[in-house]
């Protein structure tokens, strides 16, 4: 039986692949590591935990993250946790050699002034959105660091790029975290203490949303099933950008609070938009099924509701 050592194993991602180890069992042994098992930014550390371990294969998922505002006042942070952290993992999978490392990267490492949808070949042309340049400029270099030791050693250390994800498991700090779990958190207090639940920016920025169990399965078919070195978007269809608008309207639904939002215009909305195009992994999986939104923020206020007094907030 193989292993499979998946760093970042208790955040969002890593605990949408332990619900669906179970279909996967009698293939392979799952190792779920946490920053309480092994420090990533140190290397003696990683080095140890890594050869305990021994695995045949890892996905690389840690990282120092947060949503809008943690970027923009966190950039030495993001930077230097991020390249020191991806710097250990790949150098240790190197050593030890690993056989296949997928390493997340995520679509706001794409330039800010483009042409849509941006693809897979367009990752290097231009600079970031200057919001949060430092953590997506640390994610780019994952990418090339993983190039590097393809063409210097033959290493099979890939990357995925992940379109905004969401779920179970994540971080609903009001800070912190990304749109819809910030956006959850603030409408369940909204909620509780009869205020207004109040959106920062316009709401008419785009994105494209994916679940994370959606994640999880092909972060696990990408293991299994894809060949290439080069790059691959993991992202719902251009058809299903939602405005961060249709997102809050849907989380006020589910707390049945829609007649008490409002839109603080004077906070900033960040890019506008950053389309990822999915053609290369539709081609792989044309029949792919992905969870409709609406069902996906169902799941996951429920959960979180559920889980309020132990998650992350």
């Amino acid at each position: 039986m193989k292993t499979i050592l998946i760093t970042g194993g208790s955040g969002l991602v890593g605990s949408a692949i332990r619900n669906i180890s179970l279909d996967y069992c009698h293939d392979y042994n799952f190792i779920f590591l946490s920053s309480n098992d092994c420090d990533l930014t140190n290397y003696t550390n990683t080095f140890s935990t890594f050869s305990t371990f021994n695995p045949d294969y890892v996905i690389h998922l840690a990282a120092c993250v947060g949503g809008l505002f943690k970027n923009m006042a966190y950039k030495v942070d993001m930077f230097e946790k991020n390249i020191i952290i991806n710097t250990n993992v790949l150098k240790v999978c190197h050593e030890i050699k690993v056989k296949k490392v997928i390493s997340c990267l995520s679509t706001c490492i794409f330039p800010d002034k483009t042409t849509y949808p941006i693809d897979e070949t367009m990752l290097h042309n231009g600079p970031p959105h200057t919001s949060n340049d430092a953590y997506a400029y640390a994610k780019r270099m994952l990418e090339v660091q993983s190039r590097a030791y393809q063409e210097q050693y033959n290493d099979n250390f890939i990357c995925v790029i992940p379109t905004n994800i969401y779920g179970p498991y994540d971080n609903f700090n009001l800070q912190d975290s990304h749109v819809i779990p910030a956006l959850i958190h603030k409408c369940y207090l909204a909620k509780q203490n009869n205020e207004q639940f109040v959106i920062a920016g316009s709401g008419n920025p785009l994105r494209q949303f994916i679940y994370s169990e959606d994640l999880a399965k092909l972060i696990l078919w990408t293991l299994e099933n894809y060949y290439q070195l080069d790059p691959i978007i993991l992202s719902v269809p251009e058809s299903d950008e939602k405005s961060i608008h249709y997102v809050a309207s849907c989380i006020a639904k589910e707390f049945n609070y829609c007649d008490n939002m409002s839109f603080d215009k004077e906070k900033p909305d960040g890019q506008f938009k950053k389309t990822a195009n999915n053609t290369k992994l539709a081609q792989f999986l044309p029949n792919f099924q992905f969870t409709p939104i609406e069902k996906g923020i169902s799941t996951t206020i429920a959960w979180f509701i559920k889980n309020y007094d132990s998650c992350r907030k």
